[in-house]
């Protein structure tokens, strides 16, 4: 059985037109019980999943699902809604965005399914190039494994114009040593919002992204 109803999705259809308080007090009941609710009940399942293959994961969906409130103070966009449903799965879940795990963002239009290291500080940074000079070859083996380039392609990130001498030497073997984020991603068709193998689909991503994700883990220190 789904979790979700294609409720979710006019939900967020009829967000998009009326993105305002007003129109959301409304429908607040609404929210609770075709989004709020189900998509926690979802991440709940894909918690429990993900914490059979690595029980270092052993948060709530409490901890994983990002609020549909945005935060204004410093953007000229003063919409005050998402107009997407969101968590991250991690073993800090969304209180820590530097800690590779598997980030999913649900909208009318599309599934996005993230993983990686994104919010990392210069120090984390530090420690995941120096990690990939010292393991030059893993990191380009697991980046160029067929299920992780058949699902995601590629790692993305932002480059930085200048990188500490001690890294020049690799940027001809590996330019992506200039990155200042290291995460991948990829996109589904809504239309799996509402399938009942939802779960599984989301799953297959995760194994998907793994072998990445467990080599950045080890770059930052953190437990695999």
């Amino acid at each position: 059985m789904a979790y979700l109803t294609k409720d979710f999705i006019k939900f967020f259809q009829d967000l998009e037109k009326n993105n305002h308080k007003l129109w959301f007090d409304q429908a607040r009941k609404r929210y609770e019980s075709s989004v709020k609710i189900p998509f926690t009940k979802l991440i709940d399942e894909m918690i429990g999943r993900i914490n059979a293959d690595d029980p270092t994961i052993s948060i709530t969906a409490k901890d994983a699902v990002m609020r549909i409130n945005r935060d204004i103070r410093f953007s000229q966009d003063k919409t005050p809604y998402n107009c997407h449903y969101g968590a991250i799965i991690s073993s800090a879940g969304r209180k820590d965005k530097s800690i590779p795990g598997i980030f999913y963002r649900f909208s009318a239009e599309k599934i996005e399914i993230y993983g990686g290291a994104y919010g990392i500080d210069k120090h984390q940074l530090q420690n995941i190039r120096k990690y990939i000079q010292n393991n030059l070859d893993q990191f380009n083996k697991v980046i160029q494994q067929k299920l992780f380039k058949e699902t995601f392609g590629e790692i993305l990130g932002e480059k930085n114009k200048r990188v500490p001498p001690e890294f020049h030497p690799l940027l001809d073997k590996q330019p992506l040593i200039a990155n200042k984020q290291f995460y991948y991603g990829t996109e589904i068709p809504a239309k799996y919002i509402t399938e009942d193998q939802l779960p599984d689909i989301l799953m297959s991503h995760w194994y998907a992204g793994n072998p990445v994700r467990k080599f950045l883990l080890e770059a930052l220190k953190l437990p695999k």
